[in-house]
């Protein structure tokens, strides 16, 4: 009868764990080439398959295609406007947690808000055809606004604010 293998008798060698990590690392390229190579034999069986008369396929019904809505992602965004961009201090760091607000010019409300993220981004989305005011306010600093003209034929600005201390503190 076979004795047992007992833990602290068993010592593995370095070898033992190289072939481990090896082992370990050729089944990971494996794994990430199976995507690869299953499409290669796809479009290899594809083209095989190209001289074969397809199936046919049963016809429509006319009232089937007049039901089909377009997609609503299509349509949604068609006229809008991307208002872009980042907030830095004047010493030229990110600066988080500014509050942006915009509006039309026409107008004297702010119709839409943001709050610009870790890196001191932001981005918002407005209609185009008319002309904004992005103002920034952050604790600290001076507010300071720039105009958009959002009826150039552009899908998109981009701004850049450097945001300076109030009273001309350095800290």
């Amino acid at each position: 009868m076979l004795s047992p293998i007992k833990p602290a008798s068993m010592k593995l060698s370095p070898n033992h764990f190289m072939r481990a990590f090896l082992y370990l690392m050729l089944l990971d390229i494996l794994v990430l080439l199976a995507p690869a190579l299953g499409s290669a034999q796809n479009s290899a069986q594809g083209s095989a398959q190209e001289s074969a008369p397809a199936p046919a396929q049963p016809p429509a019904s006319a009232d089937s295609s007049s039901k089909q809505k377009p997609p609503a992602s299509a349509s949604r965004h068609t006229d809008d406007f991307l208002i872009r961009g980042t907030i830095f201090t004047e010493e030229g760091l990110a600066l988080p947690g500014a509050q942006m607000r915009i509006r039309r010019i026409a107008e004297k409300k702010p119709r839409w808000q943001t709050v610009s993220n870790s890196r001191g981004d932001f981005a918002v989305r407005v209609k185009m055809g008319t002309a904004y005011e992005v103002t920034v306010r952050a604790k600290g600093f001076q507010e300071q606004s720039l105009p958009v003209n959002a009826a150039t034929g552009d899908r998109f600005k981009d701004l850049v604010f450097r945001l300076q201390r109030e009273g001309g503190k350095k800290t």
